[in-house]
């Protein structure tokens, strides 16, 4: 396994300058985040481009790989997390657009995984908005089988606003839709796992890594922690609204111990990446790398 992280909290930081901290501070891997370096979604934790893959040629691709690995950082894959099942069509175009530009990039640097969200239409229910991914996403798979690129769908339900409620956008948050993902694209797609976001759907995770394991081509490292109170004040319906609070690892209700004990027993071996989204540690750089530092002292000692 490598411990690595995920650049898109240091927006306004040039990647190498993040690549020199993060080798020497204990860091063996990054996922890039590539979001469109003209500009476009400004949501939290979204909007990071620190590669511009629009006509990347291999020759920057080998730059970039090749400065990267001089700071002793491998790239574990590029991310870049919009709403492809988004209910405005032209909106859905723009953002498919960019993604088949990231997996391109991606095949054209050696890259094998790009992280991404298979989405959905808050508005629709979920057997509405399968439908609508079956159609949008199968020539992406093909896609990025033609880039020797596997496609990897975070688990996240990305409801954590009111714009978002009630239906969330990202429909790949149970075991009941991740086995369709797999009957319809088999091998050609994959798993970016964050665990947080089982627990307060109360979905068992030793369970969950057992029967999805071998599916994993990515590993999210982030935490979360279950605001009792604000639980009682706003009830489940509320889904997660108001008392889901995400944390860095070790600061919430993830098992750790369980979670590693998990990816090893099904046989994941690759790259364990932070995902920094907690509130107490941002605002200035030093903040963020704070978080990032905490976060690695928690989870190196199961890293081998």
């Amino acid at each position: 396994m490598k411990l690595g992280l995920l650049t898109a909290p240091f927006e306004d930081s040039d990647l190498m300058d993040v690549a020199s901290w993060a080798g020497s501070n204990g860091f063996s891997a990054f996922e890039v985040a590539c979001w469109p370096a003209s500009g476009g979604e400004k949501r939290r934790y979204a909007g990071t481009s620190h590669i511009d893959v629009d006509g990347l040629t291999s020759s920057q691709g080998s730059e970039i790989m090749g400065v990267l690995a001089d700071h002793g950082i491998e790239i574990s894959g590029l991310g870049y997390y919009p709403n492809p099942l988004h209910a405005d069509a032209d909106h859905r175009d723009e953002v498919v657009g960019h993604l088949k530009k990231v997996i391109t990039a991606a095949g054209v640097m050696g890259v094998k995984v790009v992280n991404t969200f298979i989405g959905g239409d808050r508005a629709l229910n979920v057997d509405e908005n399968w439908s609508r991914a079956v159609e949008i996403f199968t020539p992406i798979v093909a896609h990025a089988r033609d880039n020797s690129v596997t496609l990897a769908f975070e688990n996240c339900p990305m409801i954590f606003s009111y714009d978002e409620w009630p239906g969330g956008h990202n429909i790949a948050y149970s075991p009941k839709i991740w086995r369709r993902v797999f009957e319809q694209w088999g091998d050609d797609v994959g798993m970016n796992f964050d665990p947080s976001h089982l627990i307060w759907q109360m979905i068992d995770q030793t369970r969950f890594i057992k029967e999805f394991g071998p599916q994993m081509a990515h590993v999210h490292a982030k935490d979360v922690m279950i605001d009792r109170d604000g639980l009682y004040e706003n009830g489940i319906m509320s889904t997660g609204m108001g008392w889901q609070i995400p944390r860095l690892c070790g600061l919430g209700d993830v098992d750790w111990s369980d979670f590693f004990s998990g990816l090893y027993r099904t046989g994941y071996d690759g790259p364990v990446i932070i995902e920094h989204e907690d509130r107490l540690f941002e605002g200035t750089d030093e903040k963020v790398k704070r978080g990032f530092l905490l976060a690695r002292d928690v989870l190196a000692p199961y890293i081998k």
